[in-house]
């Protein structure tokens, strides 16, 4: 047995000489003894005894001019000797789509020379919520606006028994709908929120308004500006969408939307902001809400996500912004036109994310379409972060040194976290 740290071992294929040298001892060399290939031996790595397939080099086609190959072509079958032949593409008469080949980038129809920065669900934004409110042109502003938080803390509009309700909705998603130890957090988020927003919906005999409302999911949103020289789109599936037949009353004044001039918006030079943005040439400049004229639910109220990944809250902010800010220009448009202006009435949506404890919320008020400069008034967002519902539900205590580190079930229950939940479902009804 070598007691010394081996560094480098090479192998001998005839005879499976192997030596091996020490840094310490100098060398030493000892033999290997190995069967035929393909038959096993446990003694020895698995290296030692595989054999590489070299890899054949492809032959190179040379033409030359003035000569002809003879090929094959006319006999139907290989023959040594002649060259292989090259046939025209085969083109089917009929529609196949197991023989479908799709044409280059450059002869589609909605190819552009200029590329379009598409953000969809699965972009991660690098600086998180700065290069959004660079892309978006936006103000940040710390915490969740007054006129939310006065509903928060009125507890005329709190449900009966909310505590325990709460409280129940969340061993419900917790520790009742499955028999896991740890469920997973694909199974207990998505559960837990719609048990929340069910809460939520108890309050409707008591506001009629939240009957004037309705809940979509899977709907694709579509919308496409530009940002200096670039061309930046936002589109796909995000989340669920909570529509209402009135739009959410404007939060910032003019006086404050005015203030805005001043701001500076920062940048990350020599990065560029659409870094993390997928580049496409073929696209179709549209902006689209994802309903058809004539839906009653016309105006955006609320989106809800489901973060099923642990951490990266940074980059979730960022997704709500973008998409909040998505479904505000495609309404904003449909309103006022496609011209870029200084809307007269800011169109103001909401946007909650949750992974199954902690909750993020959002406000965002569009207040112009113009975006290419970063000069003039800019759009405002409100947000408040990570917002515990609770501390830990655990099925089982968790126990170090015989010592109960964290009780068995729910432990540190913050009920200010769905006040605020439930006055962003009740602003607008109330």
């Amino acid at each position: 047995m070598l007691k010394t740290p081996v560094h480098r071992c090479k192998a001998i294929t005839s005879g499976l000489k192997q030596l091996c040298i020490s840094s310490e001892s100098g060398y030493f060399a000892f033999e290997l003894f190995s069967f035929r290939h393909g038959h096993r031996l446990l003694s020895s790595s698995a290296f030692v005894c595989g054999k590489a397939v070299a890899r054949k080099k492809p032959r190179e086609n040379v033409e030359i001019n003035g000569l002809e190959k003879i090929t094959y072509a006319e006999r139907m079958h290989y023959v040594p000797g002649l060259a292989k032949p090259i046939f025209p593409p085969w083109e089917c008469k009929h529609k196949d789509p197991f023989h479908h080949r799709s044409p280059s980038h450059e002869e589609m129809p909605l190819y552009k020379d200029k590329p379009c920065y598409v953000f969809h669900q699965r972009t991660n934004l690098t600086e998180g919520v700065k290069q959004s409110l660079w892309l978006t042109k936006s103000k940040l502003i710390k915490g969740i606006p007054a006129q939310i938080m006065a509903l928060a803390d009125d507890s005329s509009h709190h449900i009966e028994n909310q505590d325990e309700r709460v409280q129940n909705a969340i061993k419900h998603a917790r520790f009742w709908d499955t028999t896991e130890r740890r469920p997973p957090r694909e199974r207990f988020c998505p559960t837990l929120l719609n048990s929340l927003l069910y809460l939520c919906r108890l309050q409707q005999g008591k506001y009629p308004a939240l009957g004037k409302r309705l809940l979509s999911q899977e709907y694709s949103l579509s919308a496409s500006w530009h940002r200096g020289e670039d061309h930046i789109q936002v589109r796909g599936k995000n989340g669920m969408l909570l529509n209402s037949m009135s739009p959410l009353p404007v939060i910032a004044e003019k006086d404050e939307i005015q203030n805005t001039v001043d701001t500076n918006l920062e940048t990350f030079y020599p990065i560029s902001p659409t870094i993390d943005l997928q580049s496409i040439n073929v696209y179709d400049v549209k902006t689209d809400t994802g309903f058809r004229e004539g839906y009653p639910y016309q105006h955006v109220h609320t989106l809800f996500f489901a973060h099923l990944m642990d951490g990266q809250h940074e980059k979730l902010r960022a997704k709500m912004l973008m998409f909040a800010f998505g479904n505000a220009l495609a309404r904003a448009r449909a309103l006022y036109g496609a011209e870029p202006q200084v809307l007269e009435k800011p169109v103001v949506l909401q946007s909650v994310a949750t992974n199954g404890r902690l909750f993020q919320f959002m406000v965002f008020q569009l207040n112009t379409t113009d975006l290419v400069s970063d000069s003039g008034v800019k759009n405002l967002v409100w947000i408040e972060e990570d917002q515990p519902l609770y501390e830990y539900a655990k099925v089982r205590p968790l126990i170090k040194k015989k010592v109960v580190q964290v009780p068995a079930g729910l432990a540190g229950y913050n009920p200010d976290t769905f006040k605020k939940f439930l006055a962003f479902y009740l602003h607008g009804a109330v």
